[in-house]
């Protein structure tokens, strides 16, 4: 957590710009970053600051209506021209309207933002700057060097700024407003071998500016823990800088190399606990009462999601691990956007999610937040969610986890060609793959199905496929021919056919019953194997 005035000061002139609210006074700290959506008012925590994404009108009645649910402030799309009655609106609820920058995105403004507001001290209990705060890191080494920075990670994303930015050129703003170095820009500094430079070298490097290319010098110096590159520093100066400066550089690229470690292991060790105390939660056992209440939950109606992706069989174990937690991580974003209190983590090789849901579709609801989830994801590890059924109350978290697990498994069993299932639309293919669990291998097929089985191996014929299309058509010919693509006649042969060679009499209600129930596992089994 931190306070409004801090996340203007670290992110101001860049990004955010006050357009009405006595900002001076804003020293309650934020209690977190919410969406706000006009059809679908979500939940404020107290002190909230919201994001009115392509909010334009009604201003003034927004901002009456975040005050009296004790919002901070509100940040829209600038540029803003306050009117007297949302002047008068910000001072008399007390919401501080900010203008964001065009061209900025919203997604990079919640990650920063929620970077800010991890943590309301700086300071950890020895005195450190806490491994989370590299904006002020940033701001010391400009302070040094008399010039903006930009602290970037390998792959040229941004991971925190200095203040002056607006004083560089268009390359340092796009950085800036995408949160990443442009494409173009990257790529002439490799061709140029800029990055290898960089990299072979443990003291700063001068990167002098294309012909004409209107940018402006660099400086730049890698950041290292040991043998491994963990990112650069990039500083917007006239000239070389003298030996004195450039010995201050070295040394804060230590002090930045050092934050980057514990930020890696501030996330392992925060991920570690969140997956314990949720682990814990979800078993509904003597220790989830206080598990919950840590996590942030309340004792309220909920719905737990299960997530997977499978990796590529190409794809190495190590990369793997690293993409199921950027997806859990993902997962977990999303569900915040969708609730302030959702809580996610990696259990195993599986995220789970608790939404808390009030509603009367809340599984319809749960089933909309997952499919745009994965809409937005896109992932080449095709992830698959489950959607257990609502708990009345938290201590019913487990059957609801139960359901997800097993509506998961239904997917991951390739029995269904979709990736979002709601546990009641899959119960029975649930209990079919339990069912097939238990049933030795040996054992299926048996009886008149295993002796049909037999004759179309023997002889490439198909009666047990022409069997199951007539009973799944409830042994409408018309509808079981047409689904095989064969004349109703030719269908009714092998039918026949079917029933002879099975010694099987379709008559018979409880012959029908056990010839669909083991022809459902075979498929179900077959469909393991293939996915």
């Amino acid at each position: 957590m931190t306070s409004l005035a801090r996340v203007l000061e670290e992110l101001g002139s860049t990004l955010l710009h006050p357009v009405c609210g006595d900002l001076p006074r804003k020293e309650k700290e934020i209690g977190g970053v919410v969406i706000h959506d006009p059809l679908d008012e979500p939940e404020l925590p107290d002190n909230a600051l919201v994001l009115g994404v392509g909010l334009r009108d009604d201003l003034p009645e927004v901002v009456a209506r975040l005050g009296g649910r004790g919002a901070v402030g509100l940040v829209v799309r600038g540029p803003v021209e306050p009117d007297e009655r949302l002047i008068e609106a910000s001072r008399e609820y007390g919401v501080a309207v900010l203008a964001f920058t065009r061209g900025a995105s919203w997604n990079h403004l919640t990650g920063m933002l929620r970077t800010l507001t991890a943590e309301s001290d700086p300071y950890d209990a020895n005195g450190h700057t806490r491994s989370g705060d590299l904006f002020a890191v940033a701001n010391a080494i400009a302070a040094l060097l008399d010039a903006p920075v930009t602290i970037e990670d390998r792959n040229s994303r941004l991971l925190a700024f200095s203040s002056r930015q607006e004083e560089v050129d268009p390359s340092r703003v796009q950085t800036i407003l995408g949160r990443q170095v442009p494409v173009h820009y990257t790529r002439i500094l490799e061709e140029r071998g800029v990055f290898q430079a960089i990299y072979r070298s443990n003291r700063p490097v001068f990167v002098a500016p294309l012909p004409e290319s209107g940018e402006l010098p660099r400086l730049a110096i890698a950041v290292r823990a040991g043998d491994e590159i963990l990112g650069t520093i990039w500083a917007v100066v006239p000239e070389p800088i003298d030996e004195q400066r450039s010995e201050s550089l070295f040394e804060a690229s230590k002090l930045v190399a050092m934050h980057m470690v514990w930020q890696r292991a501030d996330a392992d060790s925060e991920r570690r606990l969140r997956a314990d105390l949720l682990s814990t939660a979800l078993d509904s056992g003597p220790g989830s009462r206080e598990a919950v209440q840590r996590l942030g939950l309340r004792d309220e109606r909920a719905i737990v999601m299960a997530l997977t992706a499978a990796p590529a069989a190409t794809e190495a174990p190590a990369q793997a691990s690293a993409d199921r937690k950027r997806l859990a991580d993902a997962f977990a974003m999303h569900l915040a956007a969708a609730h302030p209190r959702a809580v996610a983590a990696l259990i195993g090789d599986v995220a789970y999610g608790v939404l808390p849901l009030a509603r009367h579709d809340a599984e319809e609801r749960a089933r909309l937040i997952a499919t745009e989830f994965l809409a937005r994801v896109g992932s080449r590890l095709r992830p698959l969610i489950g959607v257990g059924r609502l708990a009345g109350d938290l201590s019913a978290l487990a059957r609801s986890r139960s359901a997800a697990e097993q509506a998961l498994r239904v997917l991951r069993a390739g029995v269904l060609d979709q990736q979002v299932a709601l546990f009641d639309e899959v119960h029975v293919e649930a209990l079919l793959l339990e069912l097939a669990d238990l049933v030795p291998q040996a054992d299926l097929p048996s009886g008149a199905i295993a002796r049909i089985v037999a004759y179309d191996r023997d002889h490439q014929a198909n009666l047990a496929e022409t069997l199951r299309a007539w009973l799944d058509a409830f042994g409408d010919v018309t509808v079981a021919s047409a689904a095989m693509y064969v004349h109703p006649s030719t269908f009714r042969y092998r039918l026949r056919r079917a029933a002879e060679v099975g010694g099987i009499n379709l008559g018979d209600t409880n012959a029908r019953l056990a010839a669909m129930v083991q022809l459902r596992l075979m498929h179900i089994r077959s469909a393991g194997r293939d996915s």
